[in-house]
């Protein structure tokens, strides 16, 4: 027999507490495990598929933890200090780009731009602000990137962490099922299959499109000779999982800066545009339909709301926990409105009715 709805509703609600309370009290300390979790779920399909081309899981884990931290080294000398040289370079330039706009503005329109123009002042701070607030930005990242991600975290823990935990993969999932309550396991088993949908459409297929979207329009941006190509292009790819807000930021921007670098030689400045509408004919009709799906079941506001909540309560350890949360509250949500709909408090003394009227012609 099933516990009473009160009891359920007091068990679920202290375990509710208890997890607020650890990510709380201990998110620094988390941090490697969760981060070592996070790579292990997207990484466990290709153990299995290796597993099935006749690898064993010891070896498959081998293979792809080889893999990952070659790709990591690689990426971290090769790529990323460009990407923060970029970075640091295009918030220092902000102010001669803001003075080659306000030029720009004044000769076009010059009853605008005079001397105690609102917009000249605000063109003016703003090239400023930029340069001062953006670099005062990049360092607080790194600095505080430095101080979560140690040393030891990125090279010695979470690799650690990861390789365990994809190692027991399946094991964990079937111990952790076997300890389901067994009147409520259907419904369980059920609920975790669509959570475990949502997550794999989206972190799984819409981080490989937004990898994918990144690699692209910094490489094609590169090549074009685009100055901050690469920093441009990689902003692009990586927030292109909130639909058209990544190809709109990054196009603008590369279209803007395009302006300034190739004034008078159009051939290059459409090229950055043409780049940017491939871009979106790519994601919208080949890499979205094929690795995420018709539909990833996490609206972009409410994704918005769960990174920023968790991120200020939490940390980095909370934006980590933020979509597999968000899944969940939004998997838990659907089927509640479900159950709601199928209840006399919604359907009524008319649904009782045709309940009764059902069960009769049965």
């Amino acid at each position: 027999m099933a516990l009473p709805v009160r009891d359920q509703v007091k068990y679920w609600t202290i375990a509710t507490i208890v997890f607020v309370a650890i990510m709380w009290f201990l998110g620094d300390v988390l941090l490697p495990f969760v981060l070592g979790g996070a790579i292990a779920y997207c990484l466990d399909p290709i153990a299995d598929r290796l597993q099935r081309l006749g690898l064993s899981r010891t070896l498959s884990t081998v293979v792809i933890t080889v893999v990952a931290l070659l790709v990591f080294v690689l990426g971290g000398l090769l790529i990323v200090p460009t990407l923060v040289q970029q970075a640091a370079d295009l918030f220092a330039l902000a102010p001669e780009l803001f003075r080659q706009l306000q030029g720009w503005v004044t000769e076009t329109f010059p009853d605008v731009m005079d001397a105690d123009s609102t917009i000249r002042r605000s063109l003016e701070g703003l090239g400023e602000t930029i340069r001062a607030k953006g670099g005062e930005f990049l360092n607080s990242v790194l600095t505080s990137a430095l101080s979560l991600l140690n040393i030891v975290v990125l090279i010695v823990l979470v690799p650690v962490v990861t390789f365990y935990l994809l190692l027991d993969w399946d094991r964990m999932v079937a111990r952790i099922d076997d300890l389901l309550p067994r009147d409520h396991a259907p419904v369980i088993r059920k609920l975790a299959g669509d959570i475990d949908d949502t997550l794999a459409a989206f972190i799984r297929g819409q981080g490989t499109v937004c990898l994918i979207l990144g690699v692209y329009y910094a490489g094609l941006l590169a090549a074009v000779g685009l100055q901050f190509g690469l920093i441009v292009g990689a902003v692009a790819g990586l927030i292109s999982f909130i639909p058209y807000v990544g190809a709109v930021v990054g196009g603008v921007l590369a279209i803007g800066l395009a302006l300034f670098q190739f004034w008078g030689d159009w051939v290059w400045i459409v090229a950055v545009w043409a780049i940017f509408q491939s871009g979106q004919f790519l994601e919208g009709n080949i890499l979205t339909p094929k690795l995420v799906g018709s539909s990833v079941g996490l609206h972009p506001v409410w994704l918005i709301f769960a990174l920023s909540v968790f991120g200020a309560l939490f940390g980095f350890v909370g934006l980590l926990v933020a979509v597999p949360v968000a899944a969940a509250v939004g998997v838990v949500a659907r089927f509640l409105i479900t159950q709601y709909r199928q209840s006399l408090l919604y359907r009524g003394l008319d649904g009782r009715s045709e309940a009764v009227r059902e069960t009769d012609d049965v």
